[in-house]
């Protein structure tokens, strides 16, 4: 699940994996810390043992911060990444009740563009004319003015390949996005979204809105019924549809195994913590965090 908060700065969280994604991001949000410019929040959903190697930094200079994923045939795709050039995205999956084996895989998406020199709008309009060689997806990308380009605007774009035929510049504001398109109103989501504003209203320092955000993305109370779900996933088994209403997923071999939080602050400082489960096991846990600052 991912929710996004874009006003004239930004804050946001993101979530994303398979079914049970949910991303939520606000954008211009202030705080002890100061202004920040995003707030991101986001769960992977996945497979426990599905191997992935976990967030570290990576790319030709070494200025691309993210976790990958190495299934066979998927290395090197993400589901949510940033670069020290201030692009960032975040990736769902689109519930929907078959795929296309031969379809091109959607980590790359996100790896893409962080490698791309495209802006956020010109990556995601390229990606919406090949749209139909992918399975369901939704994409967040965004670019972050850097401490050189200060008069730079930050940009944050939506697309979804089961929506409309183009991407969307998001306004300031608060967002939510899961594995259906922005802002449908799954009540994991306007739970988590509730959930999500209110600790950034706190306007609390750092460390201590990093862990209020960890709680909220672990936050494991059944959002039910969902007609809403319901319905989108109607092809499914019911029960199965089911486990996935609560913003953090837990079912046998299935569910959420890693937490990113992102903050972004007015002066380009960017704070990136990722918990992640080890060894498929939910009672095993390794926090990490990177602190650095954008530059072109």
């Amino acid at each position: 699940m991912q929710i996004t908060a874009t006003p004239s700065k930004q804050t946001g969280a993101v979530s994303s994996g398979r079914v049970g994604d949910s991303p939520l991001t606000a954008k211009g949000v202030s705080a002890d810390l100061g202004v920040l410019s995003l707030i991101l929040a986001a769960n992977r959903d996945e497979v426990y043992n599905r191997p992935a190697k976990v967030a570290d930094f990576w790319g030709d200079s070494g200025d691309i911060l993210s976790g990958l994923d190495m299934e066979e045939g998927k290395k090197g795709g993400t589901w949510l990444g940033i670069s020290k050039k201030g692009k960032l995205a975040a990736l769902t999956n689109y519930l929907e009740p078959s795929s296309n084996a031969d379809a091109l895989g959607r980590g790359s998406l996100v790896s893409n563009f962080l490698m791309d020199n495209l802006d956020c709008f010109s990556y995601l309009k390229k990606i919406s004319a090949e749209g139909h060689l992918y399975n369901g997806f939704n994409l967040l990308a965004a670019d972050f003015k850097t401490t050189i380009a200060r008069t730079k605007e930050d940009t944050m774009c939506y697309y979804g390949n089961r929506g409309v035929e183009v991407p969307t510049f998001l306004k300031p504001g608060i967002y939510g996005l899961s594995n259906s398109l922005l802002e449908t109103p799954w009540k994991k989501l306007q739970h988590g979204k509730q959930l999500f504003t209110a600790v950034v209203n706190q306007n609390l320092p750092s460390e201590s809105l990093v862990q209020q955000l960890l709680n909220v993305l672990n936050n494991q109370e059944p959002q039910l019924p969902d007609p809403a779900i319901e319905e989108q996933g109607k092809d499914f088994i019911h029960p199965i549809v089911n486990k996935y209403a609560a913003v953090c997923v837990r079912s046998p071999g299935y569910g959420t195994r890693t937490n990113t939080i992102i903050l972004i602050d007015a002066t380009g400082q960017v704070s990136f913590t990722e918990r992640t489960m080890l060894e498929s096991d939910i009672n095993q846990w390794k926090t990490s965090t990177f602190t650095f600052t954008l530059h072109e």
